[in-house]
């Protein structure tokens, strides 16, 4: 009975993986980071509207957070370093960011945020990805 309960809680987590974020080109040790995982083109990168998020203290010029047992699908990252800790990414007068961010695969778009399809990952096992925020 016990090898059976065990074999069920076992298969009943093959379709879920960590993600582990691994961020990089933090220059201020000061204010926090926002990390956000999107599951869909129609939310991302819209901070409010992601599957999951964290917040992390920045007190070091790399950090990482996992993200535990996410369902296998594609996602897609946006990460923000909000230095003076006013909680919101921070632009000009241009709508141009004015604080770090980057987003999975480092993604990058000219004049505003990388579509969904380009910073996608596909998460079918436990993975780590790394972004570098500039």
């Amino acid at each position: 009975m016990i090898k059976l309960i065990l074999y069920l809680l076992i298969a009943g987590n093959a379709n879920v993986s960590d993600l582990n974020i691994v961020i990089k080109g933090v220059d201020d040790i000061k204010g926090s980071i926002y990390i956000a995982v999107f599951d869909n083109a129609e939310s991302f990168p819209d901070f409010g509207k992601q599957l999951v998020e964290k917040v992390l203290p920045v007190n070091k010029k790399t950090l990482n957070h996992t993200f535990k047992d996410l369902p296998h699908d594609d996602y897609a990252v946006a990460i923000f370093h909000d230095i003076n800790n006013n909680g919101v990414l921070d632009k000009n007068a241009l709508g141009i960011p004015v604080e770090p961010y980057g987003f999975s695969r480092n993604a990058r778009a000219r004049f505003s945020a990388p579509p969904f399809k380009e910073a996608k990952i596909e998460l079918k096992r436990n993975q780590a990805i790394e972004i570098v925020i500039q």
